[in-house]
């Protein structure tokens, strides 16, 4: 049992290197009439939610593949009913996406984060955990890779998701549209807090998660080229285009999964009557 306490610290101690990020040169804010504001020379960004509406922000660049992180700290307190995002989307009704989602939650429980991939605007490959820390006391880095052969879920360092490119046994795989990093901070009371039982306390208003570190390596879209010459034959041991899981790093996601995994969409046979989706049984 001790081992099971000792983890999340040492998790914690994780170190993520502090990216000289400019939110001025590298976003735009998109909605919210003022509620997302850049301050500290670029440094900083921050979105708030009140009851006329929420706010959110943008890459400037679009991306076929990449590695972006981001340093958030959310929404502290009662923070039930609310949603803050970070995620990479393609246009279109036939979209692909790549999500965390972070579900408020009431004073003193913790927040759920929601993961989903999106291929062809088909998802329902959701994923969802608890954190070992508060994520709301501090920054912490949250970190979407996206390759050719797979997605790649990390916070802190700490892989806790893995999808692979399954295209082989028949499976969906983003790889085809370029995507955007957006950001937002709004309200879904009517869901995101046990189903919609625990709503919105608009007295806590004005509501704010805050941004930092934005770090982009990536292969950026841009007039229908990308600034990858070929993909196929990218990446060198290490790199993030052909990053995969060691040892090492697959013990540290199932441990994590298995001590803070509360939902799973490959062991919910019930969603699924006529059998789980493929890349459920081939994992």
């Amino acid at each position: 049992m001790a081992n099971i306490y000792l983890l999340p610290l040492f998790l914690s101690l994780i170190a993520i290197s502090s990216v000289s990020a400019n939110f001025q040169r590298d976003v735009e804010i998109t909605w919210g009439d003022g509620r997302g504001q850049i301050t500290n020379n670029g440094e900083l960004l921050t979105l708030s939610l009140d009851k006329s509406s929420g706010s959110g922000f943008q890459s400037k660049n679009e991306y076929l593949f990449g590695k972006i992180d981001m340093q958030m700290k959310l929404v502290p307190g009662n923070s039930a009913g609310t949603v803050t995002t970070l995620y990479l989307k393609s246009p279109g009704t036939t979209w692909d996406e790549i999500d965390f989602e972070f579900l408020g939650n009431l004073s003193g429980d913790p927040y759920t984060l929601h993961t989903n991939v999106y291929t062809q605007g088909k998802g329902d490959k959701e994923q969802q955990f608890k954190l070992w820390f508060d994520p709301t006391a501090d920054f912490h880095t949250y970190t979407i890779v996206w390759n050719p052969q797979r997605i790649i879920f990390t916070v802190d360092g700490t892989p806790i998701r893995e999808f692979k490119n399954m295209e082989s046994i028949g499976t969906l795989f983003p790889k085809n549209r370029p995507m955007r990093m957006y950001s937002s901070l709004w309200n879904a009371d009517d869901w995101a807090t046990r189903g919609g039982l625990v709503k919105t306390d608009w007295s806590k208003a004005p509501f704010t998660a805050s941004y930092r570190g934005f770090n982009q390596e990536a292969c950026v879209w841009s007039n229908g080229k990308s600034s990858c010459p070929d993909v196929s034959k990218q990446g060198t041991t290490g790199s993030w285009l052909s990053q995969e899981l060691d040892s090492t790093a697959q013990e540290r996601m199932r441990w994590v999964q298995k001590n803070y995994m509360i939902y799973n969409y490959c062991t919910d046979s019930k969603r699924f009557p006529q059998g789980l989706p493929k890349e459920c049984l081939a994992a």
